[in-house]
């Protein structure tokens, strides 16, 4: 380890990378501390605080949501922008053969995506600003028009500069620059977690505590082992000859992980969880009394634990199926096997491969489902635990903090293997 870090801070290109990154986090965090007018900042934490679904908004905000600071919205909107082209791409031609075309295809997508992040960041904020002045009294004031149009535009703003800083960040190839900002969110969070804990802490909560380090210790080491999991499917390169040269020959693997989704399903079940309660926030002073007394019930529908916590796991399973299948496409897996020659040891090309691969797919798959819902519902599992609000792992958030350190570790462990070649 130590040996792997001499040899990063010798290399200069690398070091200066690190060094601009840890710049451009300065540039995130010092953002994060400036909020939008006319917001009562305490009350707003207390609200984010003692609301599930909010408080795992303010995750993925890189936990200035909560601050209500210009960059409130946090990368979102791009987040948002990039599934819903993802998704297009399954049903719009156009796009599927942009993604086809490889590194220029994949820069015009991203062009789109850009794009759409401005509008999605509008309606976000403007959807924000009124529903906390609606929801909770106090945060959020009577906005004057101009007061209203300066907020939104600023958080706007504050979403394209952060897009913009993760583009930065990712082309210095030592990981991706939006997942690195929301974990640098995220650890910026832990000593005030730390802090509160602290505080709140008895001598008669000693075993509480040893259950929290204990779920701690165990749901890092569960996500690290379902992370790095991975079904290595045999694949063999046929001999053929290239010019005076005999090419091929090669046995490798085609690896297939156990959860090929990440975190998005996560981000997909709470969309749609949210949507609901927040559509409801608006309608709850409405004239029509049907309209609110309908509005009033969804709302404490979902603010039970129990139904917020079973609709939550359910979908989080069935999203990352759902997500597998738009990431993954067997049949052009073995589209590509084919014309490159290779094979899977007693399976024919072509079809018969693509059946295989989903097959093996379909096996793995539901251990990364069930682990990812598990993590998802994890505080509320440690609250009936505990009976502890204080101590409460956060499933997910372990889960990008430990996802983003074994990426930005690997990626500097390649590029420093890619320049011991060079330097051959």
């Amino acid at each position: 380890m130590m040996n792997t870090l001499r040899q990063l801070w010798k290399t200069r290109d690398l070091r200066n990378g690190i060094m601009f990154i840890l710049g451009m986090l300065v540039v995130f965090r010092v953002a994060a501390h400036i909020p939008v007018p006319g917001v009562d900042v305490t009350s707003l934490r207390d609200f984010f605080g003692s609301n599930q679904i909010f408080g795992m908004m303010s995750v993925f905000s890189g936990g200035s949501m909560d601050q209500f600071s210009v960059i409130t919205l946090g990368v979102g909107p791009y987040i948002t922008a990039s599934i819903i082209f993802q998704l297009l791409a399954m049903i719009i031609p156009q796009l599927e053969e942009m993604q086809r075309e490889g590194g220029a295809g994949q820069e015009r997508i991203n062009y789109y995506t850009r794009l759409a992040t401005v509008p999605l960041a509008l309606l976000q904020g403007y959807a924000m600003v009124t529903l906390l002045q609606r929801s909770a009294n106090g945060i959020v004031g009577v906005l004057q028009p101009f007061d209203l149009a300066l907020a939104i535009l600023s958080m706007t703003a504050g979403t394209v500069l952060l897009m913009w800083i993760g583009e930065l960040i990712s082309e210095r190839k030592l990981g991706n620059g939006v997942s690195i900002m929301i974990f640098a969110g995220i650890v910026a969070g832990l000593p005030t977690l730390i802090q509160q804990a602290a505080v709140s802490y008895d001598s008669t909560q000693l075993f509480n505590l040893l259950a929290f380090l204990a779920i701690g210790v165990a749901t890092v080491g569960g996500v690290v082992l379902i992370t790095e999991a991975q079904r290595n499917v045999p694949v063999i390169y046929a001999k053929r000859m290239r010019g005076s040269r005999l090419m091929g020959g090669v046995e490798t693997y085609l690896p297939l992980r156990v959860n090929m989704a990440g975190v998005i399903p996560i981000i997909f079940a709470i969309s749609i969880i949210l949507l609901p309660p927040m559509v409801a926030q608006f309608l709850i002073g409405a004239k029509t009394v049907a309209v609110a007394n309908a509005a009033k019930w969804v709302i404490s529908f979902f603010q039970d634990s129990l139904v917020y916590g079973v609709l939550y796991f359910i979908m989080v399973f069935v999203f990352t199926y759902f997500y597998t299948a738009v990431v993954f496409h067997p049949e052009r897996v073995a589209e590509n096997l084919q014309k490159q020659g290779g094979f899977i040891p007693g399976i024919r090309p072509g079809r018969p491969t693509s059946e295989y691969i989903m097959k093996t797919l379909n096996r793995i798959t539901p251990a990364g489902a069930m682990f990812l819902s598990v993590i998802a519902v994890l505080p509320l599992l440690v609250q009936q635990m505990t009976g502890s609000t204080s101590l409460v792992v956060g499933g997910t958030s372990l889960l990008i903090v430990v996802s983003v350190a074994i990426e930005v570790v690997k990626q500097v462990k390649s590029q420093l293997t890619m320049r011991e070649y060079e330097a051959m």
